[in-house]
């Protein structure tokens, strides 16, 4: 039943289409599966299928003719190693242009909000840099300091979240908390990892940093309900 009712929103977002968000929605299912109680047994069991399983998708997405992606979905894939792929290169523009943004930065980088004509921000090198590349400004502006300042933070909030939860009076509050802060952790982890092309390029904000106003609420109101599990006591008997 529970898987049913996991797969009705996911099946909305691939529709659109959003991998990468189903990718993350379907590790976070996982995550507070286990988190719920999972016997090590049925993970067991679920891991020595959904392994080889994988790796027959993966050989199947990989194919040219293939129908299960998109078009400018395989080209992002295909891309990321194959460097004689011109419409992949294509794609892969922005990541190139992250990279060089970051690595321009150095220890300290050119100041927020730098009027350096030499930035890649301010040469238009990067398209609505303020939401899924937001990062790369970091990197850029305030240097290696900078990004690992705002890595330690959203680690701290992940902590806070899971701490929460490893405190809360039931089992529902535990699963709240121990969720959202998975959903942080995997979210940022792919995003930056996008930025820093350690994966193909794929549209994810970076949470409590992307521009973008759903995304910014969707996070605050998620931190709401683990305040307001925070706030719970333990009933004494």
């Amino acid at each position: 039943m529970i898987i049913l009712l996991y797969c009705f929103p996911v099946a909305f977002i691939l529709e659109q289409p959003d991998l990468s968000t189903s990718i993350v929605i379907m590790l976070l299912f996982c995550s507070i599966m286990f988190i719920g109680g999972l016997q090590y047994k049925i993970i067991g069991v679920i891991l020595a299928m959904a392994i080889p399983a994988s790796a027959v998708l993966l050989y199947l997405v990989l194919q040219p003719n293939q129908k299960i992606l998109e078009p400018y979905q395989y080209n992002r894939i295909i891309g990321f190693y194959d460097k004689d792929n011109e419409e992949a290169a294509r794609i892969n523009y922005q990541q190139q242009n992250s990279i060089m943004a970051i690595g321009s930065g150095g220890l300290m980088g050119k100041g927020l909000n730098t009027e350096n004509v030499e930035s890649v921000k301010n040469g238009d090198y990067l398209a609505e840099p303020q939401t899924d590349f937001i990062f790369t400004i970091v990197g850029e502006e305030l240097g290696f300091v900078g990004g690992v300042i705002v890595i330690i933070l959203l680690a701290l909030i992940t902590f806070e979240c899971f701490w929460t939860g490893a405190h809360a009076p039931d089992i529902g509050g535990k699963i709240i908390c121990c969720g959202f802060g998975s959903l942080i952790a995997l979210q940022s982890f792919v995003n930056i990892a996008v930025v820093t092309m350690l994966i193909p390029n794929t549209g994810l904000t970076l949470p409590f940093v992307s521009y973008g106003l759903s995304s910014l609420i969707s996070m605050y109101i998620g931190i709401g309900f683990v305040m307001n599990v925070s706030l719970q006591k333990v009933k004494l008997l």
